[in-house]
């Protein structure tokens, strides 16, 4: 073997597990692996996942933040006003340059896959050219994915339609939308219409972000699995956001989400941001927006979150840690039940890779060898430290190196350091 990987924990709970890697493939994974590696790495009872995935991105806008002023509300109007602002001020080069920087800081935080939605309002697209750009460079160590995204609205916004149609023929993956974003609610569901037969045409993969309101009756979901259905998308549809689901009734719901699972349409939530720009007219009691995660769950609709902003006029904060989006997330939706939290670590993991259909993913034999090792014990543990990465592989070549997060300690009588891990 190239590489043997010993002691292992593996996220489905397996212990004590050796990993072999022949090339850029996974050859075996099994306790006291015979084969010996060129390079062997002691595990040490760490655990291994396949690496992060962020199923929701805005790449064109990270680490802009200040530019060319900070939101100073922090809402989500001041944000989209922002960005409006910065849009024609926006270079080729300096897009490219922020996106690629934003990269190395995935890397190093394990996160090789990014599905980034990138803004085609813009009749020169500037941003669509970078980012395919940015795409082709990265694609060494990140899977990267394109939404093409009318963020003015499609309806709303004059030549959104054109544009969008002109970045899929340059090569954008996905088919993006915002349906409570244009005029009315007709105007949305006519989009939504329009934009899943344009990805049947094109045989192409659906993400919108849909419903990212207060108002329970911003329902654009139920178009978008009814399209998905009638046009025999399923399990190629994404609905992104879907905070109104916060604020409808449970009567509704119990229509909606049959009705989500029958057409195969995966929900991203985005717990920093969700939390953040949700609830903003409320005063108290205060709505926090994320959607209905555990319910979604319960029903058999496959969930991931994502990331959505980093430094960006929408969001002040971040560092590209798919932990902390998996924290927030545990701890918004109330899943700190065991099971809870196991799903919290997959809907960073195997549940968006699912749902960007990625090939090749887990740690099996034939899977990519494309692992991350913790400093954690298991997914729980890692959630609740966010976890150093003690090493970043892809296709079996090592990315990244992080040592064990310890502080020294100078007590009398105290131990000598602490790692803030609970061993017993």
């Amino acid at each position: 073997m190239d590489l043997v990987i010993r002691n292992a924990t593996l996220p489905d709970g397996r212990r004590g597990i050796d990993i072999g890697i022949d090339g850029a493939r996974i050859a075996a994974v099994e306790p006291r692996l015979a084969a010996t590696g060129a390079r062997e790495i002691d595990a040490d009872g760490d655990l291994v996942t396949p690496p992060f995935v962020d199923a929701h991105f805005h790449m064109d806008a990270t680490l802009s933040y200040g530019l060319p002023r900070v939101n100073a509300s922090g809402t989500l109007l001041e944000g989209i006003a922002l960005w409006g602002e910065l849009k024609p001020q926006l270079t080729q080069e300096a897009l490219v340059e922020r996106a690629l920087a934003y990269c190395d800081w995935a890397v190093a935080r394990g996160l090789l896959a990014i599905r980034t939605h990138v803004d085609v309002c813009d009749e020169r697209l500037l941003a669509v050219e970078a980012l395919l750009e940015v795409k082709r460079r990265v694609a060494p160590y990140i899977d990267m994915q394109l939404v093409a995204f009318p963020q003015d609205g499609l309806l709303r916004s004059p030549g959104a339609q054109v544009n969008l149609e002109r970045a899929l023929d340059l090569g954008v993956d996905v088919v993006g939308g915002i349906p409570h974003f244009e005029r009315t609610m007709a105007d949305g569901a006519a989009s939504v219409r329009i934009l899943c037969e344009l990805a049947a045409q094109r045989g192409l993969r659906v993400d919108m972000h849909c419903d990212e309101s207060d108002d329970p009756l911003s329902r654009h979901i139920e178009t978008l699995a009814s399209e998905t259905h009638r046009l025999g998308l399923h399990g190629r549809v994404a609905g992104s956001h879907l905070t109104s689901m916060h604020s409808m009734d449970n009567y509704y719901v119990s229509k909606l989400l049959p009705l989500m699972r029958e057409a195969g349409v995966a929900a991203i939530a985005n717990p920093l941001i969700n939390i953040t720009l949700q609830g903003r007219h409320d005063t108290y009691p205060k709505r926090r927006g994320m959607t209905r995660v555990p319910e979604l769950l319960a029903a058999g609709i496959e969930v991931a979150f994502g990331h959505d902003c980093v430094l960006d006029p929408w969001y002040s904060l971040g560092s590209g840690d798919m932990l902390e989006v998996a924290h927030m997330g545990l701890h918004v939706a109330q899943m700190t039940g065991q099971e809870g939290m196991r799903q919290c670590f997959r809907a960073v993991t195997e549940a968006p890779a699912r749902i960007l259909g990625l090939e090749h993913y887990g740690i099996a034999p034939g899977c990519h060898a494309d692992l991350v090792l913790l400093d954690a014990g298991d997914p729980v543990e890692a959630i609740r430290l966010r976890a150093a990465r003690r090493l970043v592989l892809r296709r079996g070549q090592v990315l990244a190196e992080s040592p064990r997060s310890v502080t020294h300690m100078h007590m009398a009588g105290r131990p000598q350091s602490v790692d803030f891990r609970l061993r017993r």
